[in-house]
């Protein structure tokens, strides 16, 4: 069985969210602070395929952001054992807060990342 992380990244917290290719489901996980991820990976993995979101401009360009995430990514999980990709992140926090709002739970922003980490890893598994 083939298992999937999808991160959100943020530099005070990442939301994180786990899938297999059994069901191809994706499920939010938990936010954990960016200096616990490898940790994290690691006592919960392995994992086959790290699915990262990566920010664009509205126009589709790369902005400071975009760099910042692909120099952690290339720094911190270009370490681990596993296929990394960039899947684009558009739009994802305000679609994630909207659908926590539908639910009419309460939420906070750790469950929007991690939910936003949902639709990251869920896009990415649509396409395959």
């Amino acid at each position: 069985m083939k298992r999937y992380l999808g991160i959100d990244y943020g530099e005070r917290r990442m939301g994180l969210a786990v899938a297999d290719d059994e069901v191809r489901l994706a499920n939010p996980h938990k936010t954990i602070a960016p200096h616990e991820l490898v940790a994290t990976i690691r006592q919960e993995g392995p994992f086959d395929t790290i699915v990262v979101g990566l920010p664009r401009s509205l126009d589709g360009r790369e902005t400071p952001q975009t760099l910042a995430v692909r120099r952690f990514t290339e720094e911190i999980l270009g370490k681990l054992d596993a296929e990394i990709v960039y899947q684009d992140e558009a739009g994802t926090s305000s679609v994630a807060e909207e659908r926590l709002r539908e639910s009419g739970r309460k939420y906070d922003k750790s469950d929007i990342d991690a939910e936003a980490a949902t639709i990251i890893l869920q896009d990415y598994l649509g396409n395959l």
